[in-house]
């Protein structure tokens, strides 16, 4: 897991955009709703009771029949995609998505109406950097009942390339690329969505196709098309009149590229992978790809990128002169022997904090915390660990030695090893929220022999007890 200097961002106002859903039919108001930092994209229903939320997470993909489908308590969003890949594909990090239908507006098909909708709201910096999952080695995913592959392997920044071969005589192998975020509003965003005929028949034979008059969808005509289907498709899209172009698709609209297929396939790659909930910094290489291959793939990129974020041991030279030695760790902090848990500061920034401790059999605690098999106690780690923060939140008012530092509360505290004499314990303290009236919360992890030892959640204040 890496820090990169660049901020979060999301949009300056909130803007609106009415349409159609495609597979609902149904007339929807979609809003783009600025969120606070670490939000992240959400979904809210707000025609339901109670306004339920879901979250733009894999772990809530339920079906990648047509589009990506998500649900949660029974609360469900169809075709989230074109949506996500607009917020992605501009750079943002956080907004709400309000939808009075399960559907966002089909619009064209693309992702071009939500991101001009996306600038004119604006895009402006938050205050905390943003996170970004730094690929190290190759990942990848494969379905081997249709052969589709994805995989990420290192790259200096984002970067995808689509591969798509349907077999059909009308659309054979398509390639596009992604080379930088950038580019998406100009090269991707307008890439609108396909099917063949052989599928929009059998739709069209199950009522399932209802907001899709033809100016959303490219259909390639893959087969011979009879009179009666012929006039279905004219009823259906509300045309006097349709025909094959010599390129195979129904003259109901002009292709915006050649590649066009491939360009909304790495559309929708961009929309699912949106669902990891991270920034991938690496290239994604994307064979065949489709909704379920693209979710199954986020599920596994997202479950590495918990595991390695929980294991991951920050690198720290132990040699190095210390940002504050324990003489100036004590003109900080009011705490001392046999009280005072933290030996040095290794790293301080405005963000983050890391410290530490070496455990010695001289401790006093050890003396009655089972004599006979010495062990830290838990609750002194979190004292240690708060500690460490207190020195981040200090770090913030000019006069630290006027301040006290005091725990307003602790969760989701996990223990996972033990810590014994002789271990050198790392701390490192990362601000979930910027600090406001000198409240700070953050998230704390212990280190030791190269494993996580501890973690939670600290939140504290410092409140100023003498001076000026």
């Amino acid at each position: 897991m890496g820090k990169t200097s660049n901020k979060q961002r999301t949009i300056n106002e909130k803007v609106t955009l009415q349409g159609v859903g495609l597979h609902t039919g149904e007339n929807v108001t979609m809003n783009f709703v600025p969120a606070k930092e670490n939000h992240g994209f959400a979904f809210k229903r707000v025609d339901l009771e109670g306004e339920p939320i879901i979250e733009a997470d894999a772990n809530y993909v339920v079906n990648t029949q047509r589009g990506t489908n998500l649900e949660k308590n029974g609360v469900k969003i169809q075709t989230s995609e074109h949506v996500l890949a607009a917020l992605v594909g501009l750079d943002i990090d956080n907004v709400l998505i309000e939808l009075d239908a399960p559907e966002p507006p089909i619009m064209d098909g693309s992702s071009k109406f939500f991101v001009e909708a996306l600038e004119k709201a604006g895009i402006v910096e938050q205050e905390q950097s943003r996170e970004e999952y730094v690929v190290k080695d190759v990942i990848s995913y494969k379905d081997e009942a249709t052969g589709s592959e994805i995989t990420v392997i290192p790259a200096d920044h984002y970067q995808i390339t689509t591969m798509v071969d349907f077999g059909t005589k009308v659309l054979g192998t398509q390639n596009a690329t992604l080379s930088k975020i950038s580019d998406f509003k100009t090269e991707i965003a307008d890439a609108r969505t396909f099917s063949f005929l052989h599928e929009l028949e059998m739709l069209l034979e199950h009522g399932l196709i209802k907001g899709g008059d033809l100016n959303n969808a490219i259909v390639y005509v893959d087969k011979e098309i009879s009179q009666s289907t012929m006039k279905k498709l004219e009823k259906a899209f509300n045309k006097k009149k349709l025909s094959v172009k010599p390129n195979g698709i129904l003259d109901n609209l002009t292709l915006h590229h050649p590649n066009e297929a491939a360009r909304h396939k790495l559309l929708d790659v961009v929309g699912d992978l949106a669902l990891t909930g991270t920034r991938i910094r690496g290239k994604v290489i994307a064979n065949k790809p489709g909704h379920f291959v693209n979710t199954q793939f986020a599920k596994k990129l997202q479950k590495i990128i918990k595991q390695e974020r929980r294991n991951y041991v920050p690198e720290v030279d132990l040699h190095a002169t210390p940002v504050k030695d324990i003489n100036q760790i004590m003109q900080m902090l009011p705490h001392r022997p046999p009280f005072l848990l933290v030996d040095r500061i290794l790293e301080l920034s405005d963000e983050h904090v890391i410290g530490i401790k070496n455990v010695t059999m001289n401790e006093p605690f050890f003396v009655g915390h089972f004599p006979g098999s010495p062990v830290m106690p838990g609750v002194l780690q979190l004292e240690a660990m708060a500690q460490t923060g207190g020195i981040l939140v200090l770090s913030t008012v000019p006069d630290p030695e006027n301040y006290l530092t005091y725990l307003l509360k602790i969760d989701n505290v996990r223990y996972k090893q033990q810590v014994v004499p002789g271990d050198t314990l790392i701390f490192k303290l990362d601000l979930m929220t910027p600090i406001r009236r000198g409240i700070c919360q953050m998230q704390a992890r212990a280190y030791a022999n190269g494993r996580l030892v501890s973690e939670a959640e600290i939140m504290a204040q410092i409140v100023k007890v003498k001076g000026d």
